[in-house]
C-alpha cells in the first residue's frame, strides 16, 4: 500500500516492512495511481497536495500534512473469501492489548483503531476482545487463526460492522462507549455487536458459507454465540439468556409473521440481491431455531457439534447439511430430520389449545399470519414442535422436554395440575394461543413461571389478539393481572410492547380514545416511577437502571404530566446555560425528545446544536430521534430538510425515516416523502 508516511495503514494481515517511496521522475502519483489500479475518471477525488481536511462527528481535524510517501507490504493472508479483505489509511490513533492462547501459547496482539477525537472513548471495546477470544477458542477448541485482530471504527459506514477477518470494521456507535455519559443500552450495544463480529473470526472467515442462500449459517451463528452465549459468560449480571427472548425471537417471530417473508434458507442466484436477506429472519430467527436446537439436544453437545463441523470445514465452504451432520454426530440424534422445515419453509405455527376436561388438552398447529387469514395453500407445512410443556404444583415446576407435536393434532395429558403453560422458557419458535379464561389464570400464576415464559405470554397474547384469534380485552387482562406482582424488567418491557402496538393501531383514532390508551400506560408505569424514582443508585443492577428508564420513558410517552415536568426540570439549565449535570445517559432520550416535543423552537435549535457537535456517537442518535418528534411545523420542515441538503449522513438515514414515523404528525408525510425520493435513496 502506498500512502503518506504520517498515516496508519492497516490490512487483514500485519504489515511486514514499510520504507519510503517516491515516484519515478518522470511519472505522477497520480499516473501510478491510474496505472496500478485503474482509478481512471475518479482521479478528481485523488488529493495530492499534502493538505487535505476531513470532518469526524462533532469535530474537524487535520488529515495528512506530508508530502512524503511510503509503501508497506504485508503477509500472505490465508485463503479466504475475497468479501472479508479490508485495508485502510488515515489519521488514527490507537489502544492496543494482548490475547495470549492457551490453545497455541502465542500471544496475538490486539489493537482498535478510531480517530484521535474518539479514540479516549475505544478502551471498552478493545477490552471486550481480550475478554471474548479466550472463550471462544475454549467453547470452539479452536484458536483464532490470524497473527494480530484490529478493530477499525469509522465514521461513515454503510452496515453496523463487518467481520474482515483480521481488521473487524464498523461505525461509532458500534465501538465508541463514553463511560461517563452513554447509556446502558450504548454499553451492551458496543459488547455484543464487537462478540458479533469475533464470532465471525470463525463462522464465516475460517469456515465461510458456500453460497449466499446459506447467509444465515454465518449471521445466525455470530448471533447465537456473539449476543446471547458469550455474553451469559462475561456478563451474567446483563442477563443476556432473558434480553435474547424479548430482543431475537420477539424480533423474529414479528417479521416472519408476514406473508412476505421467507424461508430461513432463501434463494439467492443473484448476488447483487444479496442485501435483501440481510434481515431477521436470517439473524434473528436463525438464532432463535439454533437456539431452540440447543435445547433439545442440550447446549453442551450442540457446541461440540458446532465444533466438529468447524474443524472439518478449516479453510472451506460449508453448507447447512454440514452442520447438521456435526450436531448429529455430538448428539446421537438425526438433526437434519426434524430441523428441514424450520430452515426450508417459511413462517412459523400457532398452537391452539383446547382443554377438554380432566386435564386433557388438544394441541392443534397451523401457520400463523399476523394479517389473520391464512389460506389453505399456506398451511401445507407440519413443524416439529417441541412442546416443553410446564407444569406447575405445590411452588414446584417440572419441564416434560419429550413432548413433542409434529401431525397437525395431538392430545396431551397435564394430569390434575390447574398450572400448566406450553413452551416452557420460549425455548421453541412458535406462538401459542390459550383462551382468554386460561389467560387470566396465567396472568394470576405469572410468579411460578419464569422470566422468559411471562416475555413469551406477553408477547403470543398481544400479537394474537391483533391477528384475530382473540380480543385485545384478553391481552389485556393477562397485562394487568401481570403487572400487578412484575417485578422484572424484561417482562415490563415486552409490555410496553404491547401497549406500544395498540397505540400504533390506534393512533388515528380521536383523542378520547388516544388518551385512554394513555391512561393504561400511565396506570401501569407510574407506580414505578413512583417507587424506583429519577436516580440510579451506586448499587442498583443493570436490570434495575433499565426498568427505572424504561418507566420514565413510558409515562412520559402517554404525556403524564409530573414525569414530563420532571424531565423539563433536568432539561432548562441545559438549555438556558449548556449545564447537562442534571442529564445521565439512560434518560438522555427522553428527556431530549420530550423536550422537544412539548417544545418550542428553542428546544429543537439546542439539540439541533447537540447533533452537529456531540460529545460522542450515542449522543447524536438520541439527538436525531429528538429532532424528528417537534409538533413545530417550521422545525419539522428543518427535519425533513436535513434528509435533503447533506446535513444527514447515508448511515443515519434510517434514524430520520425511525423518528419521523413515530412522529403522528410526519407519519403520512415521511411515507410521501420516501415515494418521491425511492430513486434517489435507494439507487444513489
Amino acid at each position: 500500500m502506498i500512502a503518506r508516511d504520517d498515516e496508519t495503514v492497516l490490512a487483514n494481515m500485519p504489515d511486514v516492512s514499510s520504507k519510503p517511496w517516491k515516484a519515478p521522475s518522470n511519472v505522477s502519483v497520480e499516473q501510478v495511481f491510474a496505472d496500478n489500479y485503474e482509478l481512471g475518471s475518479h482521479l478528481d477525488q485523488v488529493n495530492t497536495s499534502g493538505k487535505t481536511e476531513g470532518k469526524t462527528e462533532g469535530s474537524k481535524t487535520e488529515s495528512s500534512t506530508s508530502d512524503n510517501w511510503k509503501i508497506t507490504k504485508f503477509e500472505t493472508s490465508p485463503l479466504m473469501s475475497t468479501y472479508l479483505v479490508a485495508f485502510a489509511c488515515g489519521q488514527f490513533a490507537s489502544l492496543s492489548s494482548e490475547h495470549h492462547s492457551k490453545l497455541t501459547g502465542k500471544t496475538v496482539p490486539l489493537k482498535i483503531f478510531a480517530t484521535p477525537d474518539l479514540i479516549k472513548h475505544a478502551q471498552f471495546g478493545l477490552d471486550i476482545k481480550k475478554w471474548a477470544l479466550p472463550v471462544y477458542e475454549e467453547v470452539f477448541d479452536i484458536p483464532y487463526a490470524l497473527p494480530k485482530l484490529d478493530t477499525l471504527v469509522a465514521h461513515d459506514f454503510d452496515a453496523g460492522a463487518m467481520e474482515n477477518w483480521g481488521l473487524i470494521t464498523g461505525r461509532t456507535t458500534a465501538y465508541i462507549f463514553d463511560p461517563e455519559k452513554s447509556s446502558l443500552a450504548a454499553k451492551k450495544r458496543v459488547a455484543t455487536v464487537q462478540c458479533h463480529e469475533l464470532a465471525h473470526m470463525w463462522f464465516g472467515d475460517i469456515v465461510t458459507m458456500k453460497w449466499w442462500d446459506n447467509l444465515w449459517l454465518n449471521e445466525a451463528f455470530a448471533t447465537l454465540m456473539g449476543e446471547l452465549v458469550i455474553p451469559d459468560r462475561i456478563w451474567p449480571e446483563w442477563k443476556p439468556r432473558q434480553e435474547f427472548v424479548e430482543g431475537h425471537l420477539q424480533q423474529a417471530l414479528e417479521l416472519d409473521s408476514r406473508r412476505a417473508s421467507h424461508p430461513i434458507e432463501v434463494d439467492c442466484p443473484d448476488a447483487n440481491q444479496i442485501a435483501q436477506i440481510f434481515d431477521a429472519i436470517s439473524y434473528s430467527k436463525g438464532a432463535s431455531v439454533l437456539r431452540m436446537l440447543a435445547g433439545v439436544v442440550g447446549e453442551d453437545k450442540f457446541l461440540k457439534g458446532v465444533s466438529i463441523y468447524l474443524k472439518k470445514h478449516l479453510y472451506g465452504n460449508a453448507e447447512t447439511k454440514d452442520l447438521w451432520a456435526g450436531i448429529s454426530e455430538a448428539s446421537g440424534m438425526d438433526v437434519s430430520k426434524f430441523m428441514a422445515n424450520w430452515t426450508l419453509k417459511i413462517g412459523y405455527p400457532v398452537i391452539t389449545v383446547e382443554e377438554k376436561g380432566d386435564g386433557k388438552l388438544k394441541l392443534t398447529q397451523n401457520r400463523f399470519l399476523a394479517s389473520g387469514d391464512v389460506k389453505p395453500e399456506e398451511d401445507e407445512t407440519l413443524w416439529w414442535i417441541p412442546l416443553e410443556v410446564k407444569t406447575s404444583s405445590g411452588g414446584k415446576s417440572t419441564v416434560d422436554a419429550k413432548a413433542t407435536l409434529s401431525e397437525r393434532s395431538a392430545t396431551y395429558d397435564v394430569g390434575s395440575t390447574d398450572e400448566f403453560k406450553i413452551n416452557a422458557d420460549s425455548i421453541g419458535v412458535y406462538r401459542v394461543n390459550y383462551s382468554p379464561e386460561r389467560l387470566a389464570k396465567l396472568g394470576q400464576q405469572a410468579t411460578n413461571f419464569s422470566v422468559e415464559d411471562r416475555v413469551g405470554l406477553v408477547s403470543d397474547a398481544s400479537s394474537l389478539a391483533r391477528a384475530g384469534y382473540g380480543k385485545t380485552s384478553g391481552s389485556l387482562s393477562l397485562i394487568t393481572a401481570l403487572g400487578k406482582t412484575e417485578t422484572e424488567y424484561l417482562p415490563w418491557s415486552q409490555i410496553a410492547t404491547a401497549v406500544g402496538k395498540i397505540v400504533q393501531v390506534w393512533w388515528e383514532q380521536p383523542e378520547v380514545v388516544r388518551n385512554a390508551v394513555d391512561q393504561i400506560r400511565i396506570d401501569l408505569f407510574k407506580p414505578i416511577v413512583q417507587k424506583l424514582g429519577y436516580e440510579h443508585g451506586a448499587d442498583d443492577a443493570p436490570d434495575v437502571k433499565e426498568l427505572r428508564t424504561l418507566a420514565i420513558s413510558s409515562c412520559a410517552s402517554a404525556n403524564d404530566s409530573e414525569v414530563l415536568t420532571e424531565l423539563k426540570r433536568r432539561f432548562t439549565p441545559f438549555l438556558e446555560k449548556n449545564d447537562d449535570s442534571l442529564i445521565y445517559g439512560d434518560i438522555q432520550r427522553s428527556v431530549f425528545t420530550n423536550s422537544v416535543k412539548h417544545g418550542g423552537k428553542a428546544e429543537w435549535n439546542k439539540i439541533r446544536e447537540v447533533y452537529s457537535k456531540p460529545p460522542n456517537p450515542s449522543t447524536k442518535v438520541d439527538a436525531i430521534y429528538s429532532l424528528c418528534l417537534t409538533k413545530d411545523a417550521e422545525c419539522l420542515d428543518k427535519a425533513f430538510k436535513m434528509m435533503d441538503d447533506g446535513s444527514c449522513k447515508d448511515q443515519d438515514l434510517y434514524i430520520f425515516f425511525a423518528g419521523l414515523s413515530s412522529n403522528r404528525i410526519s407519519r403520512k408525510r415521511i411515507g410521501e416523502w420516501f415515494m418521491e425520493n425511492f430513486d434517489t435513496v435507494c439507487f444513489t
